[in-house]
């Protein structure tokens, strides 16, 4: 898998910010007290549970900035997977910039890797079926860029970064403006001839409407299997559909097997479960 990895200039503000937090107006009081000054250590960074990795770009920034001493050696690079007991990367340096950026680089990777695991594994229960596993919205202020990355990382794909990338109707706009048919006139007036929109329906009634106008993709939300069925029938490729609501690795199978071709998953960025990684002093 190809994985392009994002910017140093989008990554170095973020763990800037965290090691702030973190550092506060005294630095880390605990370990300057205990560690001498002139110690030098290696330290590895180990899974403790089967998963896929995602944002050693961050924990190696977060080493680095603390003490540009340290030099960090990646055993797993992102988007492999690991086994418990792994090495996923080995790190050296001063022993005081280790400790002290220990905290911050674990949030990172582990939060990271943690959505990309998840993600693999609706990727895996789909299998061959051509639906792509895509995020949304639903993501941690100020982390929405590394948190899709981590996606990307787990085998999935993306959903728009923003509002202002793509349009999607939804049920609001829809009340709004009166009608399906209306909501979509009016963005289409509105936005530039590149910019595609998507429509949120639930019902199929609403669904036949998009498509008299002519729509570039449907969301089809929180709809029984059966009615996916139907409605990826009625689409027929006059567009791209995207069923979505309450999927897990149970259910995205026969969710895939309606011939839809996207699943969008908010949980992936909200509440994916860390990975859990730890940070092995060596010597």
């Amino acid at each position: 898998m190809s994985l392009t990895p994002l910017s140093p200039l989008l990554l170095e503000p973020l763990v800037r910010a965290a090691l702030l937090e973190d550092l506060g107006r005294a630095g880390d009081i605990t370990t300057d007290a205990i560690v001498p000054a002139g110690l030098r250590a290696t330290c590895v960074l180990a899974a403790r549970q089967p998963g896929v990795v995602a944002g050693l770009d961050l924990a190696a920034l977060a080493f680095r900035l603390v003490d540009p001493a340290t030099e960090m050696r990646v055993a797993r690079e992102d988007g492999g997977a690991v086994a418990p007991g792994a090495i996923i990367a080995s790190v050296t340096g001063p022993g005081r910039g280790l400790l002290t950026a220990e905290r911050t680089a674990l949030n990172f990777l582990c939060h990271l890797s943690g959505i990309a695991s998840a993600t693999a594994a609706i990727v895996a229960a789909v299998g061959d079926q051509k639906a792509r596993i895509v995020c949304t919205r639903k993501t941690t202020p100020g982390l929405r860029a590394v948190e899709k990355y981590a996606v990307r990382a787990g085998g999935g794909a993306n959903h728009r970064f923003g509002l202002d990338d793509a349009v999607l109707i939804k049920d609001n706009h829809i009340a709004i403006a009166g009608s399906v048919k209306a909501a979509i006139e009016r963005a289409r007036a509105a936005v530039g001839h590149l910019v595609k929109i998507e429509v949120e329906v639930d019902r199929l009634d609403q669904l036949e409407e998009a498509l008299g106008i002519g729509i570039d993709a449907v969301l089809l939300d929180n709809m029984s299997v059966e009615t996916l069925r139907q409605a990826v029938s009625m689409v027929a490729g006059r567009a791209v559909t995207e069923a979505s609501g309450r999927v897990t690795a149970a259910s995205a199978p026969e969710i895939a097997a309606t011939g839809v071709d996207l699943i969008s998953i908010g949980w992936l960025t909200h509440s994916a479960p860390a990975l859990d990684i730890g940070l092995d002093w060596q010597a």
